[in-house]
């Protein structure tokens, strides 16, 4: 009699599909996120919320980057595999490839507001006025030659003064994000790029060669003046407080919640302040998502609940508790958008 109510037990696991098999036989009752750590402590604002306004337990959030969260998001659709990804860049079409692969064929994508990507250092040293050109000479593995400017060499920079007369004289110390970061890869976008397209000789090299070009634009230098400090912003953050001459590139709500020790650096004329990055005046910006399984909604508990805290007008909304933690909303017509989007959990297509 006990063999045949197992082996029932197992048929009724077998009808079920693979993620609600597995969360009917190991009992997870709560929501598990992975991924960027700028938008972890958004994030994890909403599930404190959703934990005390809720009956559902509080979600567990890891902060791993947005390429770590990626692959474990996409790792397959069991419940021993995490329901939404954190990200601060939108997820990439290898990525979304990789997803399917592996079982993951729905995700549902949204927008949940904007964020700065910011240079700052410590108060006890002078606030830098700085444009994505010097940025890109510090950081560059290779840069175009003083003396010759159409040949490219190892990145021949020591001090901010050595870029730029009008910088200090102060060696080039920059704590970053790792590879896995998408901080890491905003900043190459928004920062080293456009710092890169100034120069015409390496502009000349997107005709000729576009691998050494995207290589010249790209990649950042490993001889010690740039620091990969993990994906820990906090960490960075202790770290310029203890290190006056140090700079560190992090997301604005870490600036946000540090002015007492940190100033960010003027980019090209601009603050990185709330309401020059909301205005679009302040270069160095970019969308923040999260991904979700939509093959875990309605398997694990409290998904789409806790999808309508996240898009609530009280959570990402001009006056909302994630605005004061510095999350920089979106347009109107953005969040009625994606607010649709978690509701209907409509499937992301990428173009």
């Amino acid at each position: 009699m006990l063999k045949r109510t197992l082996s029932l037990a197992a048929a009724s696991l077998l009808l079920l599909g693979t993620a609600q098999a597995q969360a009917a036989s190991s009992g997870r009752d709560y929501i598990s996120i992975v991924g960027s750590s700028t938008v972890y402590p958004f994030s994890t604002a909403v599930a404190e919320q959703f934990g005390k306004t809720s009956n559902f337990k509080t979600p567990k959030i890891e902060s791993t980057g947005t390429g770590g969260g990626f692959k474990l998001f996409c790792a397959g659709d069991g419940v021993d595999t995490p329901d939404i990804a954190n990200a601060s860049r939108r997820i990439k079409q290898s990525e979304m490839e990789t997803c399917g692969k592996n079982g993951v064929k729905e995700i549902v994508e949204i927008k949940v507001g904007y964020d700065g990507i910011v240079v700052a250092n410590s108060k006890k040293a002078e606030q830098l006025q700085l444009t994505r050109k010097d940025l890109f000479l510090a950081l560059a593995k290779e840069v175009p030659n003083p003396d010759d400017p159409a040949q490219l060499v190892a990145n021949p920079y020591k001090t901010w003064k050595d870029i730029n007369k009008d910088l200090p004289d102060t060696k080039i110390e920059v704590l970053g994000p790792p590879p896995t970061s998408g901080t890491r890869d905003a900043f190459v976008e928004l920062v080293m790029e456009p710092g890169c397209a100034q120069f015409d000789s390496i502009k000349a090299l997107e005709k000729s060669d576009k691998d050494k070009h995207k290589a010249t634009c790209q990649t950042v230098r490993e001889d010690g003046a740039y620091i990969e400090a993990g994906e820990n912003d906090n960490l960075i953050v202790q770290k310029l407080d203890a290190n006056s001459k140090a700079v560190g590139i992090f997301g604005y709500s870490f600036l946000d919640q540090n002015t007492d020790k940190l100033h960010g650096s003027v980019i090209e004329g601009s603050d990185p302040t709330f309401e020059n990055i909301a205005e679009g005046k302040y270069s160095v910006s970019r969308p923040l998502f999260i991904y979700v399984k939509k093959a875990h909604v309605g398997v694990i508990p409290g998904i789409n609940e806790f999808l309508a805290e996240f898009t609530s007008e009280a959570a990402w909304g001009q006056d909302g508790y994630l605005a004061e933690k510095g999350l920089i909303p979106a347009p109107k017509a953005e969040q009625e958008q994606y607010a649709q989007a978690a509701k209907e959990l409509k499937p992301l297509v990428l173009e």
